[in-house]
């Protein structure tokens, strides 16, 4: 293990101004965005899409790295050239998305455990020489009655620091997103209790595995109302409750916090980003992994249609600016019509 080379990768992905694309969706999700805007989601479609993407004059500027999802590392370009080497002429990094999803925990109605260790080190080995240089592995906790419940909470993190071990490894940077979802109609107080003790849960079996924390990032929720909470917080309170629960369990060895859109719109997830980076400086870089908080305006801008590549681009290189003012708490509402 080099681990002044992982530190080294960990911080160039929250380098000043920068962020991470999640382009990691699976066969399924892909295909639930493409029927939004009425197109198949076949292998040439996906690879169009990324394309798009990928080939944005500039986005280097804002985007540090992307989460690619196992095909989409081994597809080349629309011109032929491996989206790894597409991605790294824009000095953008490589990453992939290693578990295979979120199974039913056995014993455990509605709670779920995410499965990818059985020959995850080979598979990390294959992607580390595909190109990728850090990787992603999600856990889901629900918040319901009497849900989480520990032992959901404890088996997640430990799935998560033996993925973060054997990513190390092989010389990848983990990405550990222990996400609680914001299905549900909690406080955000509940959404709150609830994360500090995943975090603090999961930061003792990192620990316990040896991994080094230098060499990690971390990919949270934000702390958020539920999505059917008659009241829901609003942005400062949002920033705050997030902050002071990141400051409770996140040591200050990890080098950044990339968090999570969770359902949030690509306005409410720049602007809690901003909020939080306004609050002046934190022991970590505060910045952003966005999937469709970053992909949505583009995708429908895009419309799978070869002459509105542009315009599809001209969207995501604009969301990607926005995030990017977010990450030293410059953003405001009258950005967003500024194109």
């Amino acid at each position: 293990m080099n681990t002044a080379q992982l530190e080294t990768t960990a911080r160039a992905l929250v380098a000043e101004g920068k962020g991470i694309l999640a382009a990691d969706e699976s066969f399924p999700t892909i295909g639930k965005r493409f029927k939004g805007i009425k197109i198949e989601s076949t292998e040439e479609n996906r690879q169009a899409y990324r394309d798009m993407l990928f080939t944005t004059k500039g986005a280097g500027r804002f985007i540090s790295g992307v989460i690619l999802f196992d095909e989409t590392l081994r597809q080349k370009g629309v011109k032929g050239k491996p989206f790894p080497a597409v991605l790294k002429s824009q000095g953008i990094i490589p990453g992939i998305k290693v578990d295979t999803g979120a199974k039913p925990l056995a014993g455990y109605p509605e709670e779920t455990i995410t499965e990818g260790l059985d020959g995850l080190r080979e598979r990390l080995a294959e992607y580390y020489k595909l190109g990728a240089r850090f990787a992603k592995w999600r856990a889901v906790l629900k918040i319901g009655h009497g849900l989480p419940t520990r032992f959901c909470i404890d088996a997640n993190a430990h799935a998560l620091a033996r993925y973060a071990a054997l990513c190390q490894e092989v010389g990848l940077v983990p990405i550990v997103e222990p996400e609680v979802l914001m299905d549900g109609d909690h406080t955000i107080e509940r959404c709150e209790t609830v994360t500090e003790t995943t975090l603090k849960s999961l930061y003792f079996h990192l620990h316990a595995h040896r991994v080094v924390l230098e060499g990690t990032l971390l990919k949270p929720n934000m702390v958020i109302s539920g999505k059917d909470c008659p009241k829901r917080a609003g942005v400062s309170q949002v920033a705050e409750a997030t902050i002071r629960t990141l400051k409770r369990c996140v040591p200050s060895s990890v080098p950044g916090i990339v968090f999570l859109s969770g359902g949030q719109t690509p306005k409410e997830a720049t602007a809690h980003l901003s909020a939080m980076n306004a609050m002046g400086t934190h022991p970590w870089e505060v910045s952003f992994s966005y999937g469709r908080a970053l992909q949505e305006p583009a995708l429908d801008a895009w419309h799978g249609k070869k002459d509105q590549v542009a315009a599809g681009q001209k969207a995501f290189f604009h969301r990607s600016e926005l995030n990017s003012a977010a990450r030293s708490g410059r953003y405001t509402k009258d950005m967003e019509s500024a194109a």
